[in-house]
Formats: structure tokens, C-alpha cells, sequence
């Protein structure tokens, strides 16, 4: 008997170290029903003339109606930028990454063969300038970055009149937050991570939402059925699906999320 009650008790306690681990915020955070239905246009809506992350994609999105991701990184001298990849080959056709670069410097460079460049934070705040809400990514693989890139962006979006959440893959980015600026809504973005390191599968299971306390999930629509998710919705966090790039894929999955981040077309 006492066999049994031992095996329960270690039962018990790992399902409660689970569900604290990947408990959510228990807050209801007010600006979270302005994500439930949201369409959020992903880096703007772009194209094959108009670049992701530009200032012309973003007002085009805000005239429609969309509200936006975007994605940040803080330059070699400090400054906020808006561009998604972690290096630049891909959209400007050189070798480095932003952080390496000053904001003089990145200004230089053009955005997918266009004439547009790599805009400002302020530059997209301007643009948008509270037509529609923001969806903040904060790009930075290390605790030296993100601790660079949070006070930075918060100097200048702590300016800002309009509706804006912020989201990252990177818990420190959350955790800052939630000691710094409780009062903005956060949310944990996150994957499944097949087949990737350890703390990339924790991550994918949502294990660190005991640093972040996330208001909302923003998690890849293909695995939305991981039961880490699943119960973390249940717990209270409110859930996004990213990236949908056809209107029958989100209207699959409108009993899974509450908004939409999407790309390459006109969600309706």
C-alpha cells in the first residue's frame, strides 16, 4: 500500500511541476480581445514588388484594415530597426548580421531589390501611427542582446499612442517585460522544434512559460494539436496560429486559435 501512495505522490507532483511550468499568465490582459479574431498581416502585406518589413508594406496593411507583425533588432550603436532575418544575405544581398551594422550603415542597404530600406522602429510607428494594433517581435538569440534590444525598443514604443503587443521566441524577452513593463501584453511564440537541442524541444513544449508568464501563445498552426499548447490554452493563455498562407488553412483551424497571423494573401 504504501508502495502505491508513494508512486501517486510522485505522480502528482510531476504533473503539478508540468502545469506550473507551462502555466500562463493568470491575467486577463485587456488588450487580449483585440487579438481574438485579429488578422495579423505577417511583415506587412508584401509581395513580389513590395518587400516584407517595409514601410509601404505596413501601410498598406494598415489601410486595409490588418493589424501588423513586425520584427526588431537593435543595431551596433543602439538604434531599433525592423528586418526578420537573423543575417542579411537574404533580403539585401550581403553578408552580416543587423547587430553587426550600424543604423547609417544598414540605411545603405535596399530590401529585396527595391528601393525601399531597412526601416526604423519610430519610422514603422509613424507610418502606422495607431491605425491598426502591433505585433512586436523581438529578434535576439542571447541574454546580452535582449537586454540590449527590450530597454531600447520600450524607450521608444513606451512613446507610442497606439495598440501594440509584444512577442519573441526568446523567454528573456517576456521575463523583462514582465518585471519591466507588466503592463503590456506579451506572448510566447513557439514551435514544435522536431529534431531540434533539448532546450529547443522544451521551448517547442512550452516549458518556460514559468520565466515568461505569457498573456497569449503564438504557436506554428501545423502542430496545433501538441498537447503542451492545448493544455496551456485551457490554462488561460490566449492562442495564435502563425504563418497560414491559404484562406482554407485558417478557416481549418478557426476552432484552434482566436487570431490570425498570416501571409501571401487577403484573410478574410
Amino acid at each position: 500500500m504504501i508502495w502505491v501512495v508513494l508512486i501517486l505522490s510522485v505522480v502528482l507532483l510531476f504533473v503539478l511541476a508540468w502545469l506550473f511550468c507551462i502555466c500562463p499568465s493568470l491575467r486577463r490582459h485587456p488588450d487580449r480581445k483585440l487579438l481574438t479574431g485579429a488578422r495579423i498581416a505577417h511583415r506587412g502585406l508584401h509581395d513580389d514588388t513590395v518587400p516584407e518589413n517595409s514601410l509601404t508594406a505596413f501601410h498598406l496593411a494598415a489601410e486595409q484594415g490588418y493589424a501588423i507583425e513586425n520584427d526588431i533588432h537593435i543595431t551596433a550603436d543602439g538604434e531599433i530597426v525592423v528586418f526578420h532575418d537573423d543575417t542579411l544575405e537574404r533580403m539585401c544581398g550581403v553578408s552580416g548580421k543587423p547587430e553587426e551594422f550600424t543604423l547609417a550603415e544598414l540605411k545603405k542597404l535596399r530590401l529585396g531589390g527595391t528601393e525601399e530600406t531597412i526601416p526604423t522602429l519610430a519610422e514603422c510607428l509613424a507610418v502606422v501611427d495607431g491605425r491598426v494594433p502591433l505585433l512586436i517581435e523581438f529578434k535576439c538569440r542571447t541574454n546580452a542582446v535582449c537586454s540590449r534590444l527590450c530597454p531600447g525598443a520600450d524607450r521608444i514604443l513606451s512613446e507610442y499612442k497606439g495598440v501594440y503587443w509584444v512577442q519573441s521566441f526568446y523567454p528573456f524577452v517576456l521575463s523583462w517585460y514582465r518585471k519591466h513593463r507588466p503592463e503590456v501584453c506579451r506572448g510566447q511564440l513557439s514551435t514544435a522544434f522536431v529534431g531540434d537541442k533539448l532546450h529547443m524541444r522544451m521551448l517547442g513544449m512550452l516549458l518556460f512559460n514559468c520565466i515568461a508568464r505569457p498573456d497569449f501563445v503564438s504557436y506554428d498552426w501545423q502542430y496545433r494539436r501538441k498537447w503542451n499548447r492545448r493544455i496551456c490554452t485551457l490554462l488561460g493563455a490566449l492562442p495564435l496560429g502563425w504563418t497560414f498562407r491559404t484562406q482554407e488553412d485558417l478557416d481549418a483551424c478557426r476552432k484552434d486559435f482566436a487570431g490570425y497571423i498570416f501571409e501571401g494573401f487577403r484573410a478574410k
